[in-house]
């Protein structure tokens, strides 16, 4: 169960995606200092191409695509003997281990999950999107400080190309320790390196109305109520957001929205009870 209501945000259908790639930090052969893998760089200015990659490679790269591939539908027990597969054909292939210890995750058994992230890192050492997954296990784990660490590492590599999702996982994981400075820090963050992000702008804004930073609150949520990705939980905010700002007239308005829209909603429910925490 998660306690943060901010966090389980991530968990309605409209952020399915989002919350996903949230969690999953996942580049299938995309790292350029990965030699072996096609369009990567060999040192010497040259471009692999099919045939720079060997036999065992080519069937270890496939049967991780396949992997992926079970995995994103669901079908974990499928992903891992594809994995398993993967390994023996290549031990030296992280991604193999990468998208184990993602699949791991998935099935909730850390330690495996985290034994399969070293694994990756040993053969690819500063894989920023190892680290990230690494950040958000331990964050999992209640390992705050230590998430953290890794969220760092992940984002001092100057070409990581997916320093929102890290900024945005690293804000939720110090609002999950309760560090509301910091996590709003780390989602202002990811937040300008992608304004468009619904888990972002509705957890900044949470982490706003907790710091009693109303009219700033206002500006993400609204932001994000304006748009077709607006829920239950969002207008809900906005709601709360309004009426501690004494603004009528917007509350009447989103309220109306909430009621008729998400009618059997637990946040529907709590405001005809006038129940607002607070």
């Amino acid at each position: 169960m998660i306690a943060n209501p901010a966090i389980k945000m991530m968990l309605h259908p409209g952020f399915v995606f989002t919350a996903m790639m949230l969690m999953v930090c996942w580049h299938l052969g995309g790292c350029a200092n990965q030699l072996g893998v096609p369009g990567a760089d060999n040192g010497r200015g040259e471009i692999l191409t099919d045939s720079d990659e060997s036999a065992e490679r080519k069937r270890a790269r496939i049967r991780v695509e396949l992997a992926l591939g079970y995995f994103e539908q669901g079908k974990t027990t499928i992903a891992l003997d594809e994995i398993k597969q993967a390994i023996a054909a290549d031990p030296t292939y992280s991604d193999a281990f990468s998208l184990r210890g993602l699949i791991y995750m998935r099935l909730n058994d850390y330690a495996v999950a985290e034994d399969s992230f070293n694994k990756a890192l040993s053969i690819r050492p500063r894989d920023s999107n190892v680290l990230h997954n690494l950040g958000w296990l331990k964050c999992q784990n209640g390992q705050y400080p230590q998430a953290v660490n890794f969220f760092t590492q992940a984002l001092a590599n100057p070409l990581y190309g997916e320093r929102a999702k890290t900024y945005m996982a690293q804000g939720l994981c110090q609002m999950k320790a309760g560090s509301l400075l910091e996590a709003e820090a780390s989602l202002i963050k990811s937040y300008e390196y992608d304004a468009a992000n619904p888990v972002t702008g509705f957890n900044l804004a949470t982490v706003l109305y907790q710091k009693k930073d109303y009219t700033r609150a206002r500006f993400y949520i609204r932001r994000l109520n304006n748009t077709e990705l607006a829920n239950a939980e969002t207008l809900w905010l906005g709601i709360k957001i309004e009426r501690r700002l004494a603004d009528l007239e917007a509350m009447t308005q989103l309220a109306t929205q909430l009621v008729k829209r998400f009618p059997q909603s637990p946040e529907a429910t709590s405001y005809q009870r006038g129940a607002f925490d607070d």
